[in-house]
């Protein structure tokens, strides 16, 4: 009997949402008696140790009592996205417009498959990044040039994480 990924993530859906969390992702890594079924959790605030732990108990216990992930062992990882949290569905652009992202794309887009800049919008299927004025050598800094912006199909991210800022 295989893993119904989508029965698990409905399990996780409904308790994450109980206590206010949202999934980020739920994957299973590993085969055999090395398999890893790992949950990612997030909120606004941030994720706790403890909405981790609590979630990881509830979580399991259904998981065992429904036989939800057959086959035998399992260790179950519960934790947050961390702070290059992966962005996975239209959602993710629309909240997370204003902070630094890097995005690769499947096809080039302007002659690049590589981006990193501000994600200003995500409407109508594309995603808008303001990207930081190109380099210049300093001997040829006199001419200032703005930053530009980039429109990326969502169909062609291949990629995309948060970039950390301090």
């Amino acid at each position: 009997m295989s893993l119904d990924l989508d029965r698990v993530r409905s399990i996780v859906d409904r308790v994450a949402a109980s206590s206010g969390l949202e999934v980020v992702e739920v994957e299973l890594r590993g085969g055999g008696k090395s398999r890893m079924l790992r949950v990612f959790i997030d909120k606004p605030g941030g994720v706790t140790h403890d909405d981790c732990a609590n979630l990881s108990r509830e979580v399991g216990t259904i998981l065992d009592v429904e036989d939800a992930v057959p086959g035998g062992s399992y260790v179950l990882e519960v934790s947050s996205p961390g702070l290059d949290r992966k962005l996975l569905r239209p959602d993710d652009y629309v909240r997370f417009s204003g902070n630094r992202v890097r995005i690769a794309t499947r096809a080039p887009v302007n002659g690049s498959r590589h981006f990193e800049g501000k994600l200003q919008r995500f409407e109508d299927g594309r995603v808008t990044l303001e990207l930081p004025p190109p380099r210049r050598p300093r001997a040829k800094a006199s001419a200032v040039e703005g930053a530009q912006a980039v429109q990326i199909e969502y169909s062609n991210i291949e990629k995309a994480n948060l970039v950390p800022e301090f």
